[in-house]
């Protein structure tokens, strides 16, 4: 038996998964009964039956993303646990990159945790509107997820059954470092110009929230939240390491730097989760989605000035930069 699938962190995720797949199979059953006999210009008592059984769906979905929210960290976490049993990983970034199914599996949980607060924020404008105009639109958001959470499921199991525990793994340094003075930033990008583009777009990010632009809105963050990974792992994340070697988006995840990297990434996706969906939102069924827009707000703010935090005190410390 495989030692990965023996392990604690390993089963406690699978099984979790399984389990809110088949929660989610019940509700796709159900949403598709709904879906073919749905008109709620009916006073029937079938339109009414389906009616309450659209509850019983949306509860599930709000279990599921609750689910999800809760097993994207735990499955870093787990596969971070793991790199001492996959030889050569020194953290979560060699243990994810052990087969070609890790990262995109990683992709695949964002997607999916996106698409579900898409979903519940969908759901609570369809649920003020009363009538429910947009119901046929969230049962086929909702199908969509499901389609993608079966296809997470077998991804979970083939990456966790293709780690070879006989062949080394590239630890971050490999993975991230600047391997024979190459340039790992897109485009030909310097620091200094990473870093330009990583403040101008958070202020333009201000900005069109505040002007109420949602096209530059839904650009904005599109670039940001591609700009701040880059600005993470090759700047900001030197400064929580101490150390202008150590260029990685996992060990800070760590306990040794007080798992400052849940705030981080916490923060940056969760804004542009938000910022994306009150965007779509707005642009797609003319809601209003202020409040939405002002959280994500919020959060994109807290992770610029976590990361601009640990420069400035790093250097009133030691009054150089890395």
């Amino acid at each position: 038996m495989n030692p990965i699938l023996l392990n604690t962190h390993t089963i406690v995720y699978l099984l979790g998964e399984g389990v809110l797949w088949l929660l989610m199979v019940l509700a796709a059953a159900v949403s598709v009964h709904i879906l073919l006999r749905w008109d709620f210009s009916k006073n029937t008592e079938e339109q009414y039956a389906l009616e309450r059984r659209a509850y019983l769906v949306m509860t599930i979905i709000l279990a599921a993303f609750a689910l999800k929210f809760l097993l994207l960290p735990f499955f870093v976490f787990g596969i971070d646990r793991l790199s001492d049993l996959v030889p050569g990983a020194m953290c979560a970034a060699g243990v994810i990159s052990a087969n070609g199914y890790g990262l995109p599996l990683l992709f695949l949980k964002l997607l999916i945790l996106f698409l579900l607060i898409l979903w519940i924020a969908l759901n609570h404008y369809d649920l003020e509107a009363k009538r429910y105009p947009w119901f046929r639109l969230k049962s086929w958001l909702f199908l969509l997820i499901f389609a993608l959470v079966t296809l997470e499921l077998w991804m979970d199991w083939a990456y966790f059954t293709h780690i070879d525990l006989r062949q080394p793994v590239s630890c971050c340094s490999a993975l991230f470092g600047q391997l024979e003075g190459a340039n790992p930033l897109p485009f030909g990008l310097t620091i200094q110009l990473l870093l330009l583009l990583f403040y101008l777009l958070y202020a333009l990010i201000v900005a069109v929230t505040l002007a109420r632009q949602t096209l530059l809105m839904i650009l904005g963050y599109g670039l940001f939240v591609f700009v701040a990974y880059y600005a993470v792992v090759y700047f900001f994340g030197t400064y929580v390491y101490e150390l202008p070697t150590h260029k990685c988006p996992f060990c800070m995840l760590q306990r040794p730097y007080h798992y400052v990297g849940y705030l981080i990434w916490g923060s940056l996706f969760g804004g542009t989760f938000l910022g994306l969906t009150a965007g779509l939102l707005r642009l797609g069924i003319g809601a209003e989605t202020s409040r939405i827009s002002r959280i994500a707000l919020g959060l994109i703010s807290l992770f610029v000035l976590v990361c601009t935090l640990y420069v400035v005190v790093y250097y009133l410390r030691n009054g150089v930069l890395l």
